[in-house]
């Protein structure tokens, strides 16, 4: 996400040159220099030296960007990069959220991302207890149960919109978390491996609230309400 000198005709000629010279040389270019052949030593296209030049870039690049987010991680902050793993990414999330807000996203994430290997993977059921209240982990189990062995391949991609909450001072405190659920790139398959995807299901995009609770300190998921399908955007 340059300005030349004025003057006469003959002064603009004179720099127009000199700029061609320099942009002719310049890192993206990749000019090379041969004392033999070129005895004045006006650079010359390298097309190897040009895609090294290129390939440099793109590795600085993105060697700096992981240093980016590795930085702000070890200084606490988070950031949608920072929650997202390879099969949950975490697209966007709310700005200036304070550290009890921050506390709340971070527990729903790692919820949601838990939960998403369980469907997944259709193994590890036990690793959500912790974070669900008793009563919406049960839910999840009988869920499980009723579902066809088989494996889900894809990513599935979450747009935070909005964490809140709404009952601070009711015992346990409550709050909400808004997302928007990007299932289109998933893929349903049974134990032999047949696509058994319902497009009508599976395939979309939902727009979800999500109840935490705070249990002995920890934030918990508790239930779920689908507000509109294919209606929102991540």
């Amino acid at each position: 996400m340059a300005r030349f000198p004025t003057g006469s005709p003959g002064l603009r000629r004179a720099a127009a040159g000199a700029v061609a010279l320099l942009l002719a040389c310049s890192p993206l270019t990749a000019c090379s220099r041969g004392s033999d052949d070129n005895p004045l030593g006006i650079g010359t296209f390298d097309p190897e030296a040009m895609a090294s030049a290129e390939a440099s870039e793109s590795t600085a690049a993105a060697a700096a960007s992981a240093s980016a987010a590795a930085s702000a991680e070890a200084a606490g902050v988070v950031t949608a990069e920072s929650l997202s793993t390879e099969r949950h990414v975490i697209t966007s999330i709310p700005e200036d959220l304070d550290e009890q807000q921050t506390e709340i996203l971070k527990a729903f994430v790692h919820y949601d991302e838990v939960t998403w290997n369980i469907w997944f993977t259709r193994t590890g059921v036990e690793n959500a207890e912790p974070l669900m209240t008793a009563e919406a982990y049960q839910r999840l189990k009988n869920n499980l149960d009723q579902t066809v062995a088989g494996h889900t391949d894809g990513t599935v991609r979450v747009a935070v919109t909005s964490v809140y909450l709404t009952s601070p001072y009711d015992s346990p405190p409550k709050a909400t978390v808004e997302i928007c659920d990007d299932q289109t790139d998933l893929v349903k398959y049974d134990a032999d491996g047949n696509d058994v995807s319902d497009p009508e299901t599976l395939q979309v995009r939902y727009k979800i609230r999500i109840t935490m609770v705070d249990e002995d300190g920890a934030w918990k998921e508790s239930s779920e309400e689908r507000l509109s399908t294919n209606e929102c955007t991540v």
